[in-house]
């Protein structure tokens, strides 16, 4: 039986930076806000989480970031940071970083995730490679978005990456530097999730 069942059937998102209090915080209550609006009722098909390479166990998102995040529409009341673990990116079905280097350290921990882990940027640019007209198959969207998560990493070969995929960390930098972090993070992952969002059967 394959790690990631449920008796409903989920696709889940793993967002991961260092502290997990700035901007993979950020990006997890960003994208849940998103899929709110775009999925209603089905929301639910799509779990989000985050975590940090050095995660500040236990602390609430910064005050800057929290702030960036309300403008953007997300809430970060009750949100609670954790340190990666090597079970979390093997159970995910699609893990988001912020740099190249969280990309590697999450390889590090789990090997076999390779084929499912992207920096964020990256996993923007390799949807649209994949394009809007590719057959996915699945009778749902979780196996449907596991599928575009497979075409993207075929995709990956097509793709030069570089220093423009990371995400800087705002950490200890004024408000500025976090509204800047919010938006990047903002720019690539609502074109992920929006795609994830499209893979929902229509109710007949």
């Amino acid at each position: 039986m394959p790690r990631h069942w449920t008796p409903e059937p989920v696709f889940s998102v793993l967002l991961v930076c260092t502290g997990n209090i700035c901007r993979s915080a950020l990006a997890e209550r960003l994208g849940r806000a998103y899929l709110d609006e775009a999925l209603g009722d089905a929301a639910g098909q799509v779990q989000l989480s985050s975590a940090g390479v050095q995660g500040v166990e236990g602390s609430a998102m910064h005050p800057d970031s929290a702030l960036v995040l309300r403008g953007l529409g997300g809430d970060p009341e009750g949100f609670v940071a954790r340190r990666l673990v090597e079970d979390l990116a093997i159970d995910a079905d699609l893990t988001l970083t912020m740099t190249r280097q969280h990309r590697r350290d999450v390889l590090k921990a789990a090997p076999r995730a390779l084929n499912k882990t992207f920096t964020l940027r990256e996993a923007a640019d390799l949807v649209r490679l994949v394009g809007a007209d590719a057959d996915l198959p699945g009778e749902g969207l979780a196996e449907r978005a596991r599928a575009l998560v497979r075409e993207m990493a075929a995709a990956r070969s097509r793709r030069q990456g570089g220093g423009g995929d990371d995400i800087g960390d705002p950490i200890g930098l004024p408000v500025e530097a976090h509204q800047e972090a919010g938006e990047a993070v903002a720019g690539a992952l609502v074109p992920v999730l929006a795609r994830i969002a499209t893979l929902q059967p229509a109710r007949t």
